[in-house]
Parts: structure tokens; sequence; C-alpha cells
């Protein structure tokens, strides 16, 4: 059964593609960035700088991406949870979807926080494209106070979203095997939901 949402869009019963397609991209690209960070702990010279602008490039791109699937969720809102789960399940799926929107977003805000006020001054170069702005935080007195508050939470927070990852699969493998409804399916490129 389709309903009417604030927006006036129709509840489907299913993902868009382009939600799909974001889903996966963005999904994949945090899962490389968090292997790729630890990985750059241990370079050293020109594979570390590389590594580092590599590292920014995804980011920034993350965001991006982010952002527009954020608008695009509002603008076409996913289909209802199943009519049979718990409210605390509701309420967990929310908020877990809630957090990670919040850190696939802040975490490479915070990421351009921390380019903007290292004390290196080393531009950042997206994909080899063009030199990508740094926010406005120079001259700040508490510049150095900033970055690192901003590396602090920046790692803190690709911790969260690793938690946050393990959450959200193992409800979407619960959904499936468990419960057997079609809430994961709707997400798989490849399956169609019942």
């Amino acid at each position: 059964m389709t309903g009417e949402t604030w927006s006036g869009a129709k509840e489907s019963q299913s993902y868009t593609t382009v939600a799909i397609l974001l889903h996966w991209v963005i999904a994949a690209a945090i899962l490389v960035q968090i292997l790729g960070g630890w990985a750059m702990e241990d370079l050293k010279g020109p594979e570390k700088f590389e590594a580092f602008q590599v590292h920014k490039s995804a980011g920034l791109t993350i965001l991006l991406l982010s952002l527009f699937r954020l608008f695009w969720r509002l603008a076409n809102p996913p289909p209802p949870l199943p009519e049979g789960m718990k409210a605390w399940e509701v309420a967990a799926a929310k908020f877990t979807h809630f957090a990670l929107y919040a850190l696939m977003i802040g975490i490479p805000l915070g990421g351009w926080v921390i380019i903007s006020t290292s004390p290196y001054n080393i531009a950042t170069h997206w994909w080899g494209l063009f030199e990508w702005p740094r926010l406005p935080l120079a001259d700040l007195p508490f510049r150095k106070e900033l970055n690192g508050i901003a590396k602090a939470g920046h790692s803190a927070a690709a911790w969260g979203v690793i938690v946050l990852f393990v959450i959200h699969v193992g409800a979407a493998l619960k959904h499936m095997f468990m419960d057997d409804d079609d809430v994961m399916t709707r997400m798989l490129p490849f399956m169609r939901p019942k």
C-alpha cells in the first residue's frame, strides 16, 4: 500500500535506483577510507603525501555524495518499515540511520576542518583536478586547539562508523534470515522486494 508523505511524494515499497547506487558507492568508499586511513599511518615521505591526497579527495567526495544522498532521501522518502517491527526496533533503525547520516557528513567536514587549520598549510588537490578551498579558519586565535579537537573527533567518529556499520549489517541480516521480510532486499540491486 502506498501513502502520501509530507512532501506530497508517494511512498514506495522499494528504494529508487539512485538511492541504491548511492548507498553502495558511499558504503564502499567509507570502507576503503577506514582501511586506507589505518594503512597511511605506516607510510613515509612521498608515499604518505600521495596517500593523504587520495584520502582527502575521497573524503570530500563522500561529503558531496552524502549531501546529495540526504537531499535525495528527503525528496524520495524510503519505503516504510515492516508493520510487525517492535517499537524499540523502529526507534533503533531511525537512530542508526540518523547517526550514519550525521557521521557520513560530519567526518568529512571534520577532515576539512583539519586541513583548514593545519599548521602545514598543505594544499588539497581534489583528484588532481583543482585545489580544494580551505574553510576560513586560519586566522582563528584557537586554530591549534581546533585542529587537535577535529583530529580527535575524526578518529573517534571513524570508530563510531565501524560500530554503526556492524549494527546496520547485523540488522539487515536479521531482517533477511530471521524476520524473513523484504527490508534487506529493497536495498540490493540484484533482488526485488517480495
